[in-house]
């Protein structure tokens, strides 16, 4: 509907601005019309204005009414000459205007045949020529034709005024026409923005309730989670704390039987300086019980290595986070200088790089920081010197990067996610851990609202990525994420 309107307002205002534009033609024809019929009044007038200076000339043979003899002579040529270019303009008026411009030409040379006769003292002659009625019968002729021009173009305006006045009479409908559909276009369109605004809050009201709804759901979800959260923090840290227990006892019983072992074999000594004992027990004594033991003590040390780890991550997640501004290009000087003896003895360096300040939680990220140079420094390549940089810098949206990158050995592809996760390592198993570090940094990087990524090829070294928000905001002071 919008659409037909907008159309037909547009062809009411194209026919508009053509009836306009025929309305100004018609009316300059009119005007040019009226010029025409002028000019041949003018021409008639002129002609009449001569004549009687003519004849008060011969009458007189003063020389004073040769002046507007002359000067009506003056007067004609303009008016002709127009009347000419409208002839050649309207063929159809070639005709009536030839007969004047002839009948004037004729008129004009019977007076100058007088008024010359008369200069030349001939004035009997001349008076003679006047008295024949031959610029009478010119006169009369001329004002006929002028009078025939005359009704043809006043019925000529007389139509074009009657076309003129239909054009003016369709402009104006056109214009009402156009004025009620700019009506029906307004209507139509507050129509169209009452029912859009109408929809709108509708849908407002809709989403608001989905969002109330929503928020309700997951402030509930949210609660669920954290308290999922807490239970699996406190299980890990009642199973941990239980397991300990029993391996407290494993790991004691274990020194006793050491100790019992050591009884053993110094009364097997004793025994073998009086007699012979037999080999079976003496190898059960001094190589299978040591060899058994051994395994235990092993198994046992890795378990509570384990469970140490377990513990750590239960208490850190059940920590409250404190926010505060931190110099970080002094904190990563400090935990570079607290492996410099490692560094030092393998030959490597590390480079501290100007970095921007954050506002966040220190414990999170020191561990963050010094667990990622820690990792840098073990896994170093003994084959070329070590390079270790820590870099950073303000990224746009308020967040900022921090880099810890070295030259060491590189991760494959395949191992870039498996290393975040618990107990997974990548690589060559020759250095000590539990593959409990990169799990612990990822799960302090997402507690205080930032993520981690890395970036490594194998044999070339890695680079590690850091982004977090300037500013850690939570949802209470000293609050827990």
């Amino acid at each position: 509907m919008l659409i037909l309107v907008f159309g037909l307002l547009i062809v009411v205002n194209a026919t508009t601005f053509v009836m306009i534009q025929r309305t100004a033609s018609v009316n300059r024809t009119i005007e040019h019309a009226q010029l025409m019929r002028r000019a041949s009044r003018t021409t008639l007038i002129s002609m009449l204005n001569a004549e009687t200076a003519q004849r008060g000339f011969l009458l007189t043979g003063r020389s004073d009414f040769l002046q507007p003899y002359r000067q009506a002579q003056e007067e004609m040529k303009p008016a002709v000459a127009f009347l000419d270019e409208g002839a050649a303009q309207d063929p159809t008026l070639k005709g009536p205007v030839d007969l004047i411009h002839r009948l004037a030409d004729l008129k004009w040379a019977e007076m100058e045949r007088t008024v010359t006769l008369a200069q030349q003292g001939r004035i009997g002659q001349s008076i003679q020529a006047v008295r024949s009625g031959e610029g009478k019968r010119y006169m009369d002729e001329l004002r006929a034709a002028v009078d025939a021009f005359d009704a043809l173009k006043s019925a000529r305006i007389a139509e074009r005024r009657k076309a003129s006045d239909r054009f003016g009479v369709l402009t104006v409908t056109m214009n009402a026409i156009a004025g009620l559909l700019v009506i029906v276009l307004a209507l139509l369109s507050a129509w169209m923005v009452r029912r859009y605004v109408s929809e709108l809050q509708a849908a407002r009201a809709t989403l608001d309730a989905a969002n109330a709804g929503l928020e309700d759901k997951v402030r509930e979800r949210t609660g669920d989670l954290m308290r999922a959260n807490e239970e699996i923090q406190r299980f890990a840290y009642i199973v941990s704390h239980d397991l300990r227990a029993p391996l407290v006892n494993v790991m004691g019983y274990t020194s006793e039987l050491e100790q019992a072992g050591r009884v053993v074999d110094k009364a097997i000594a004793d025994a073998e300086k009086t007699r012979a004992v037999d080999a079976d027990v003496i190898m059960a004594v001094r190589e299978d019980m040591p060899e058994a033991i051994g395994f235990i003590r092993a198994s046992t040390e890795k378990m509570d290595r384990l469970i140490n780890a377990i513990l750590k991550l239960s208490r850190e997640g059940r920590r409250n986070l404190l926010p505060e501004t931190l110099d970080m290009t002094a904190m990563a000087q400090n935990i570079a200088d607290s492996v410099h003896h490692q560094t030092e003895a393998s030959g490597a360096s590390i480079e501290v790089q100007p970095l921007p300040e954050i506002e966040s939680d220190r414990i999170s990220m020191e561990q963050i920081v010094g667990n990622l140079i820690d990792n840098a420094v073990k896994y170093l390549d003994a084959d070329r010197p070590g390079e270790i940089v820590v870099s950073g810098e303000d990224v746009p949206g308020g967040w900022v990067v921090y880099r810890v990158a070295d030259n060491g050995r590189g991760i494959a592809p395949r191992d870039h996610e498996r290393i975040f996760e618990l107990f997974r390592r990548s690589g060559k198993q020759d250095r000590s851990g539990e593959g409990l570090g990169l799990a612990f940094v990822r799960n302090s990087v997402r507690r205080i609202g930032g993520t981690i990524d890395v970036e490594s090829e194998l044999g070339k070294g890695s680079t590690f990525l850091l982004k977090f928000p300037k500013r850690l905001i939570l949802a209470e002071p000293g609050g827990a994420l």
